[in-house]
Formats: structure tokens, sequence, C-alpha cells
């Protein structure tokens, strides 16, 4: 069986090498090992170009049509190499292990680390546009997104900023600092990151009781189903003493919403944040 194996990825590496694919061809069979990139290509009209993604790739619904190698963490080299693929959309959680095989195979591999912030979340969007052949595509919709942000941002009601706590993990308590999309959503939304200063993203109750926010947002970060952040909505809601839990400001929202945006979706999540945060004034 290994022998098998061996024999097929050595048979691929001399297709790849002898195919004529050069650096500026566009790729053709393209594996996304990253969900939002997944879901990016599929922005882009490239999904019919996508013949491989991980389990996680779940967005838009056309992608689970595609063949599945695995998952965030951890994919099978020779399922890829199987599909053929002159290129391979890596996210920063794959395992390096894998992505340096199938370079040394001869794979071409491209890494997209989580975005720091909208700006870089709109930067990595064109990166993909121009990757794909799609760069005046990803212009437009970039143009677009950026002024609808703009649009919003300057919609929210003048006067008080209202004091958030966003939460992206139980255990330990996880949260966004400065310097992160969470963030930009937040401030985007006319709120104040309790925790932008923070030194660590590991957070303790015990500091979001001394900081008592006037809103506590609970967001899995990525794949944590609704069931989850509801429990944990009830464990702050038994704080009684929170203004958040006195004013009815706990809220748990969609982790698919928040996590890992598209400069599209991130449109919508700050829609979404804007009405938790002004529910009297959102438009």
């Amino acid at each position: 069986m290994k022998r098998g194996i061996g024999v097929a990825v050595c048979v691929w590496g001399l297709l790849i090498s002898g195919a004529g694919f050069s650096e500026e061809a566009f790729p053709q069979r393209i594996v996304s090992l990253s969900p939002v990139v997944t879901e990016e290509l599929f922005l882009l009209d490239r999904g019919d170009f996508l013949v491989g993604r991980t389990r996680f790739c779940t967005k838009p619904p056309e992608a689970l049509k595609k063949e599945e190698v695995g998952n965030i963490l951890e994919v099978s080299v020779e399922k890829i190499v199987a599909l053929r693929p002159d290129l391979v959309l890596a996210g920063s959680m794959t395992d390096p292990k894998a992505k340096a095989k199938l370079q040394q195979l001869g794979v071409r591999v491209e890494v997209f680390p989580a975005a720091d912030d909208f700006n870089g979340v709109c930067e990595s969007f064109l990166r993909l546009g121009r990757m794909v052949d799609r760069e005046k595509e990803a212009e437009a919709m970039v143009t677009v997104a950026r002024g609808k942000v703009e649009a919003l941002r300057s919609r929210i009601p003048e006067g008080k900023r209202p004091a958030v706590f966003l939460q992206v993990g139980v255990d330990p308590l996880v949260t966004m600092t400065g310097g992160s999309f969470f963030n930009d959503l937040i401030e985007f939304a006319g709120g104040v990151n309790v925790a932008r200063d923070a030194r660590s993203r590991i957070y303790s109750r015990e500091k979001v009781i001394a900081d008592d926010p006037d809103v506590i947002i609970v967001s899995g970060m990525g794949f944590v189903t609704g069931l989850e952040n509801e429990k944990e909505k009830k464990v702050w809601q038994g704080y009684r003493d929170l203004k958040a839990a006195k004013n009815g400001t706990i809220y748990a929202v969609d982790s698919d919403l928040y996590c890992a945006p598209t400069p599209i979706s991130f449109v919508n999540a700050l829609q979404n944040m804007i009405r938790l945060l002004h529910p009297h004034d959102a438009h």
C-alpha cells in the first residue's frame, strides 16, 4: 500500500515537472485548506476550479460537493496529490509538515494567514483575486465593502460609547485585543473594547467583573455550535451584579458570522454588531 502511494507521488512529481506549468499561468485545479479562502473562491466565481477542501469548508453549500482532504489542522498529503492540484491554498493552522511535503513534491503552496484587521481581510482577498485571475472583480468587491463600512460608521449615533467584552474561547477564557478584526468590529460599531490594550488574549472572569462592561458578546472562535454559545451566555447571566446582566445586554452570536470574515461578511457582521450596541438607534 505504501509502495503504491509512493509510486503515485513520484509519478505526480514527474507530471508537474514536465507538464509545462509556468509561474504566470493561472491555476485550474485548486485545493483550499482554509474555510474563508474557500468561501472567497466562490465569491470570485472560481468555485469551479476548486477540487479539494477541508471538512470545515462548508460555505457556500456548493463547496460540500468537493473532495474532502482533512480538517483544519491535519490533511492527507496523499489525497491532495491524487487530486493533481496546481495550487494549494493553506491557512495559518495547516500542518507545517504537510505544507513542506507538498512543496517538496513540487506542488505550489500559498499560505493565507488569518487577517489581523479589516484592512488585512481586504488585502488577503485582493491577493487571492490576483492569484486566480480575478483581480478587477476582487478590487470592485473590496471597494464596495469599504464603502459600506464607511457608510455604516457614519450613521453611528453620537454620545456614550458602550464598553464591550467579546468572548471567543471558554476554557481558558479568551477575548480579542487591539489589532484584530474583532476589535475593528467593536470600534467601527461605536463601542469600546475593554480588552483592547490587554497584553494577552487569555482573560479571566474576575477581570471581566472588574471591567463591568455594558455589553458582553459570546462568539466561539469558529466551528462552535450555537448551543455552546447560549450555554456560556447563561453563565454570564448568573453574575447578576454585572451591568450587562442587569440590562439584558449579554448576547450569543453566530460564530460563522463573526469568525473568518470575507470583505462581504465583515459588512454583515458590522451591521449585526451595530444592532447589538445601539438597539434603539440601529436602522
